[in-house]
């Protein structure tokens, strides 16, 4: 089957997004709206297993119950959720993008790929990190982000969305992703998958993965397989993606 669309993930497959930028601005809204709560980094790490920002802050309360107002959970979450969004957006600027994907964005669109974001995160988000490449911003023909559907990962809704919009099928696509749980919803919808394991996810286990790299690699910084085969020449290229699609 012909190679003819890339789904990329966005938190810690794009970017290293985590650890200093979800991560910070959470404790910076959780500072603005008078909260003592405060999210380590191994603290965080921890509650990624939950997808979702608002669906994570309902299960922090849920199974830490810290100190806050009383009321509706799901209405405080929400609160936090949009000062922590604003917040993650100020801090866009500073998260680069991770090592080959900008090379490799733009070799897919020169080649005629379809090209998609998959992600649980806010699309303003999205946009915000990718606003300080333009020409990363525009090479994405769909971004399906947030709440377009109401099933996160490791449901496979959201890549079902994308295949969908961009009309391809499963077979017809490869997906990007850095963590177990985004693994197992791309697998779920029936699309092979790259993983670039993120600062976080590591030493998390990628069984049904097509190959896991340490990045897309480029010049300056070449990736290696930590499972499956090296790309040629430490570089993630469309030619590479083409073998890989079975």
């Amino acid at each position: 089957m012909a190679l003819k669309a890339l789904i990329f993930d966005f938190d810690g497959t794009l970017a290293e997004t985590e650890r200093d930028g979800h991560r910070v601005a959470y404790n910076q809204a959780f500072t603005d709206l008078g909260l003592s709560w405060h999210w380590s980094v191994e603290h965080y790490g921890e509650l990624l297993a939950i997808a979702g920002g608002k669906e994570r802050i309902a299960h922090f309360v849920a199974t830490e119950d810290p100190p806050r107002p009383e009321g509706d959970t799901s209405r405080f979450a929400e609160r936090i959720h949009e000062r922590k969004a604003a917040r993650f957006e100020e801090r866009a600027a500073a998260l680069p993008l991770r090592p080959g994907v900008a090379r490799l964005v733009s070799e897919a669109k020169n080649a005629g790929l379809k090209l998609a974001v998959a992600t649980t995160a806010r699309e303003g988000g999205v946009r915000a990190v990718l606003s300080h490449a333009p020409e990363m911003l525009a090479a994405f023909d769909i971004i399906a982000a947030g709440d377009v559907v109401s099933r996160k990962k490791p449901a496979p809704d959201i890549f079902t969305f994308a295949l969908g919009a961009l009309g391809v099928a499963a077979n017809e696509a490869l997906a990007f992703e850095d963590s177990a749980l985004g693994l197992a919803a791309a697998l779920a919808a029936g699309v092979e998958t790259i993983v670039t394991p993120s600062i976080y996810s590591r030493n998390e286990s990628f069984s049904g993965a097509r190959v896991v790299l340490t990045s897309l690699g480029d010049p300056a910084e070449r990736c290696e397989a930590l499972s499956g085969s090296d790309p040629p020449g430490g570089l993630v290229t469309v030619s590479y993606l083409r073998t890989l699609l079975r």
